[in-house]
């Protein structure tokens, strides 16, 4: 694995650069084909970052709640297949991390634009929460917030860049976490805007 290794906290593990640039080609074409949206939390508020999904099932959400799906609810069609170039880098940066045996099942890409904010969150609609989630970023950096399992805790901040990989598992698995603001130049390819992408082993029967 290409990059050099901050371990933040317990659970946590920041590989600084380690996704090349062929990954965001990827990911560029996926979005293509599913172009994210901006979904609806079950109490009605519009998110500020739009989404999208690659891989078995695809995480969505709407008025009757937060859920896995195999397919895009606009459509009715399956997720495009998760490319092998993302799987491995999934599977390999989890290893490096300390979590071996990761299957990524399920692949959220949010689109961040100047404005987008994610707000505190815990990732908890898995089945299987020994499974590390792992997260890819590409465009502008952002200053990404966690904490503990309650939400007054998370009071840590790190600098995501481009091509930074984080992975956390363990007992930081449910740690609450979300993303300020972005920060830093335009991006060479993106301009304004930040992806992320995020695996998970949902674990979840279709």
């Amino acid at each position: 694995m290409i990059g050099l290794r901050e371990t933040p906290a317990a659970g946590v593990m920041l590989l600084s650069q380690a996704a090349s640039p062929a990954i965001l080609t990827e990911i560029l074409a996926i979005l293509e084909r599913v172009p994210p949206r901006r979904l609806v939390t079950p109490r009605g508020k519009t998110m500020s970052v739009a989404m999208t999904n690659c891989g078995t099932l695809g995480w969505v959400s709407d008025r009757t709640g937060y859920r896995y799906s195999p397919v895009d609810p606009a459509t009715g069609a399956p997720w495009p297949g998760l490319p092998d170039s993302m799987r491995t880098l999934a599977i390999a940066a989890a290893a490096e991390a300390g979590f071996d045996g990761f299957r990524p099942d399920a692949c959220l890409i949010n689109l961040y634009e100047a404005t987008s904010r994610m707000g505190l969150h815990q990732d908890r609609d898995e089945s299987d929460f020994t499974q590390p989630i792992v997260s890819l970023s590409f465009g502008r950096s952002a200053r990404f917030r966690f904490g503990g399992t309650e939400r007054r805790q998370a009071d840590r901040s790190l600098i995501l860049a481009d091509g930074d990989v984080l992975v956390f598992g363990g007992p930081a698995r449910l740690m609450y976490h979300g993303v300020d603001k972005l920060i830093g130049p335009p991006h060479s390819v993106l301009g304004e805007r930040r992806v992320n992408v995020t695996f998970r082993a949902a674990g979840i029967a279709v």
